[in-house]
């Protein structure tokens, strides 16, 4: 299936929508675009749009982590929106929850973040 990776700076946030599958054959891409949209962004923050990923395994788990820690130590924020159930259920028996707030829509993610679209 693949993965796209739709990358939108708002402001001081960087808006990460994940479409298809995030998986130790993606990982690499994810991370590596990620990061680069942040430090090129300056972006404090970033918001993970999950309504279109369809399946992750443990490489996007890394990723993910890897991105928070990596906004931690410079202070931002990273909030994820729009998790369906399966992706849902596997953040949450990682434990990423206990680090990362979830949102129902982007907007509402934004608005967490006190950046008014």
């Amino acid at each position: 299936m693949g993965l796209q990776v739709e990358l939108e700076h708002h402001r001081n946030v960087l808006i990460v929508r994940l479409r298809g599958e995030l998986d130790h054959h993606t990982a690499d891409t994810v991370r590596h675009r990620v990061e680069d949209a942040i430090l090129r962004g300056n972006s404090d923050h970033v918001i993970l749009s999950l309504k279109e990923l369809a399946f992750m395994d443990s490489s996007g788990l890394g990723v993910i982590l890897g991105r928070y820690k990596q906004l931690k130590g410079k202070g931002g924020k990273m909030v994820v929106c729009d998790v369906n159930p399966s992706v849902y259920r596997l953040l949450e028996l990682s434990g990423l929850f206990k680090i990362l707030t979830i949102h129902d829509n982007e907007r509402m993610a934004l608005s967490s973040l006190e950046v008014v679209s």
